[in-house]
């Protein structure tokens, strides 16, 4: 197998992991937005937010499935997204609002899942443009040119 269809292989599967982990993200949010119980106390704007997200893990999913860089970026903002929410309700957890344990888990999940997802999209762009670089450095000898 060669070197470029192994990388696309795993970007491929990457993409997939995107996309099916936003497809979760979005059935579950919604089933609890609908009346579905998930035995804890549901802290409202983080649930709209993590549906919102679930949309745009979806769209990122696409994203880097056609274009390994573009994929990259993508799953950088959105683990930055996270993080930042993540803080948020980790101050809001620890000051005693009604943000359950359980979500706090549950972000911390999501924050990693991304900040994988962008270190494997970080290491097929390096390998990529190692091997453009390496393409380019080979002299191109004409057809014609004594060898």
């Amino acid at each position: 197998m060669s070197r470029s269809r192994y990388i696309r292989m795993i970007q491929g599967g990457f993409a997939l992991v995107a996309t099916l982990f936003g497809l979760a993200t979005i059935i579950a949010g919604i089933r609890v937005l609908t009346g579905s119980d998930p035995g804890y106390i549901v802290f409202r704007p983080l649930l709209i937010y993590n549906i919102a997200m679930g949309m745009g893990y979806v769209a990122a999913g696409a994203i880097a499935w056609r274009s390994v860089d573009r994929g990259k970026y993508a799953a950088a903002t959105i683990f930055v997204l996270n993080f930042l929410v993540l803080g948020a309700i980790g101050y809001l957890y620890a000051t005693g609002s009604a943000v359950a344990i359980d979500s706090l888990r549950a972000m911390i999940f999501r924050t990693v899942v991304w900040l994988a997802l962008f270190l494997g999209f970080a290491w097929m762009s390096h390998r990529n443009h190692l091997s453009d670089s390496e393409h380019q450095a080979q002299p191109i000898n004409p057809p014609d040119a004594a060898q």
